[in-house]
């Protein structure tokens, strides 16, 4: 019987507030690739590490089902077919899907539908579909376009600029014609926001006195669009500068993720969104899946004309799992955060 060696992260608990290492525990195991007609399997060429996985570890209600205790953890990734007796999927197909933090995955016809609707890889550089033609890419796009729907001319604050989602937004809306401001953490993520994707101004919150000053002077015209990725004292801040009818377009709360119990609550002053007629709406770019071939299109060819570009920071190492994940909460990742097992 023939067989390849697997490695996997597996969830050992669950955490409560920050976490911990002990929450993940490395597996190691055997898999038979003697195949069944309808099942195929894949080698992990590459894995998405997102905010978004805090979230799934919780044992709560959420948009997707909680990962369970001693279950694979779930992740986005890039794969090739090394084995296959599906008539959907041939060998040295490189696929997307939802194939978890592992070297290896074997799927069958119907897991291959559950796991995210596995599809074929464009000719592009394979790690974009992780980046800018991925996730981000599409939470960018459509949190702009369909929800806030950015006009030419507005100004557009964004937290957490420099990461996978907020480094592509920005540049959407300067190709849109807007004023960008960007709210990122550290010297070097502010110049490379200015001086290399084109934002107008960005914010080193780590470095100011006072956010709500900052905001004031970055934004002397008030805040038509603020698309949030971070909440908590950023989100208070912005409040403060939103113009009439300004849309406040919350994308993620990653200052919230590691609070204690099993809810994340958070409080806001709303009453600048009365008075200002202003509108506050979340989103989850899942809502999106059957667009992302819109998102993908626009995307590709901004790509090609050379107006947009997205950044990759790409680790070594299943074993290091825990360790890249902290990465994403203490701001010590430079762009979309991906694991080569």
């Amino acid at each position: 019987m023939l067989t390849v060696h697997n490695k996997k992260i597996v969830l050992n608990k669950r955490p409560n507030g920050n976490v911990s290492p002990d929450c993940w525990k490395v597996i190691q195991e055997n898999m038979d690739i003697d195949l069944k007609p309808g099942e195929f399997i894949v080698k992990v060429m590459y894995i998405s590490v997102d905010p978004a996985m805090r979230g799934w570890i919780n044992d709560v209600e959420s948009y997707m089902p909680a990962v369970q205790i001693d279950e694979t953890m779930r992740a986005l990734g890039l794969a090739e077919v090394i084995e296959s007796k599906n008539d959907s999927f041939a060998k040295n197909d490189i696929l997307s899907g939802m194939f978890g933090v592992q070297k290896f995955c074997k799927l069958n016809s119907v897991l291959a539908i559950e796991k995210l609707d596995i599809t074929k890889l464009s000719n592009l550089d394979k790690s974009m579909h992780l980046s800018i033609l991925g996730m981000p890419g599409m939470t960018a796009y459509f949190g702009l376009t369909d929800v806030a729907k950015i006009q030419s001319g507005e100004t557009v604050l964004i937290s957490g600029a420099a990461g996978a989602v907020g480094s592509i937004a920005g540049q959407i809306a300067k190709i849109k014609g807007c004023n960008v401001v960007g709210i990122a953490g550290g010297e070097l993520k502010c110049r490379y926001l200015v001086e290399e994707l084109g934002f107008d101004s960005a914010i080193d919150y780590k470095n100011v006195k006072d956010l709500n000053n900052a905001i004031a002077s970055s934004c002397p015209n008030g805040v038509d669009v603020f698309f949030d990725n971070v909440g908590g004292a950023a989100l208070d801040a912005a409040l403060n500068h939103i113009n009439p009818n300004a849309r406040v377009t919350i994308c993620g709360a990653i200052s919230q993720y590691n609070a204690s119990g099993l809810s994340i609550r958070a409080e806001i002053d709303y009453i600048p969104i009365l008075f200002k007629s202003a509108r506050l709406e979340g989103f989850v770019v899942l809502d999106y899946y059957s667009r992302y071939h819109e998102g993908v299109s626009q995307l590709s060819e901004w790509i090609q004309q050379g107006k947009i570009k997205s950044k990759e920071d790409i680790r070594q190492g299943i074993d290091h799992f825990g360790e890249y994940f902290k990465l994403l909460f203490d701001g010590g990742n430079f762009g979309k955060l991906i694991l080569e097992p």
